[in-house]
């Protein structure tokens, strides 16, 4: 669970940071080729390139989290089972109130 977290606070610092950076370096003029263009082509490469930024964070943060392993000995909790199939069991009584019940009666 460890490993989770700490790759989930990774993704959301370089989710934050990477699009200042990117803003930041265009802005200051750092990037090369950047002072061939205007300021307000600047200002919109700098923003597609600070979206596009986030979108692959999100991205390589899915799929590091589809890679992490599953537990193969988790069993859900036999009382909730229990609970669960007796209330699906459980007969619909005709007085009730409940809109699912009145479309099953018709249905039925």
């Amino acid at each position: 669970m460890a490993g989770v977290m700490q790759k989930f606070l990774c993704a959301s610092m370089v989710m934050w940071i990477a699009p200042v950076i990117i803003l930041y370096v265009f802005h200051h003029r750092i990037f090369p080729g950047s002072t061939k263009l205007s300021s307000s082509s600047m200002t919109l490469v700098s923003g597609f390139l600070a979206v596009i930024s986030v979108n692959l964070v999100i991205i390589l943060y899915i799929i590091l989290a589809m890679k992490e392993p599953t537990n193969p000995e988790h069993h859900p909790d036999p009382s909730f089972l229990a609970a669960a199939t007796a209330s699906i069991n459980q007969p619909i009584s005709s007085g009730s109130n409940n809109g699912d019940a009145l479309i099953r009666e018709k249905t039925d």
